[in-house]
């Protein structure tokens, strides 16, 4: 083979993996195109909290109120149920990230192993990859062996295509514990409000339920719009969760409050 195909076909193999390395990184493609942060880092228990946090404090207070329960009481069990709420989703989102990053980690250490003890098979089990993936038998060869030249790159396309995730970028656990406990706390605090400004009884309860349901509406509509689909849909059914669960505690606390009395 001349020197120009030998160059062409050195080519085609550098393209192929820098491809192949290219679809486990988040960049700025050649139209400028830019992908977003969708590891679940931040966004997904920063959502989630935001959303429990509000249905969580609106469904308390709302059974609470409908129990009879003076005002001091319902500001109490409102900002009992915001710390209470806002450190344990902390918490729970700390130790699950842990736990998955662990999990991830030792899934890593053994895929390692078998790069270092079984090089030949795990180069093999590679280019099979590559030609599920429309690269011919020859060329997928060849890019696996320049592949497995550097371990930790090979193993950083075992593990994505094994295990899905690229054990150099997982989320954090103090970012995800942190986003949890705020963002619940955000949430939980906007019905509180009407209570902690001392609105009258009589006032205090519908105020807090329309400001939990503009919250509901907006938010369920802010995260439709960041996963690109509709507005409208994500904000009534957000609104429309949130209106059950406080519905279905006011019956409770009214049933239960006259059942007291």
């Amino acid at each position: 083979m001349g020197a120009r195909g030998r160059a062409g076909r050195h080519t085609r193999g550098s393209a192929i993996l820098e491809l192949m390395i290219a679809a486990s990184r988040t960049s700025t493609e050649s139209h400028g195109h830019q992908h977003r942060d969708v590891s679940g880092g931040w966004l997904r228990p920063s959502v989630f909290g935001a959303m429990d946090g509000l249905v969580t404090n609106v469904s308390l207070i709302s059974g609470v109120a409908a129990g009879g329960a003076p005002h001091q009481v319902i500001v109490l069990t409102g900002l009992a149920g915001l710390a209470a709420g806002a450190f344990s989703m902390a918490a729970g989102e700390y130790i699950s990230v842990t736990s998955q990053n662990e999990l991830v980690h030792a899934e890593v250490s053994k895929e390692r192993y078998e790069l270092e003890n079984h090089p030949e098979a795990e180069r093999r089990e590679l280019a099979q990859v590559f030609r599920g993936q429309g690269v011919d038998a020859e060329l997928a060869d060849r890019v696996a062996r320049q592949v497995s030249e550097d371990t930790e790159q090979a193993l950083r396309l075992h593990v994505r295509e094994e295990l899905g995730v690229d054990h150099h970028k997982l989320p954090s656990p103090v970012v995800a514990g942190v986003a949890s406990l705020v963002t619940f706390a955000g949430g939980a605090l906007i019905p509180l409000l009407p209570y902690l400004v001392n609105l009258s009884s009589r006032l205090a309860l519908p105020v807090a339920l329309v400001l939990a349901a503009i919250a509901a509406f907006v938010g369920g509509g802010w995260v439709a719009r960041l996963t690109s689909r509709p507005f409208l849909r994500g904000a009534v059914r957000q609104l429309l969760l949130a209106g059950m669960a406080a519905g279905l505690t006011y019956l409770i606390g009214s049933a239960i409050g006259i059942a007291v009395r």
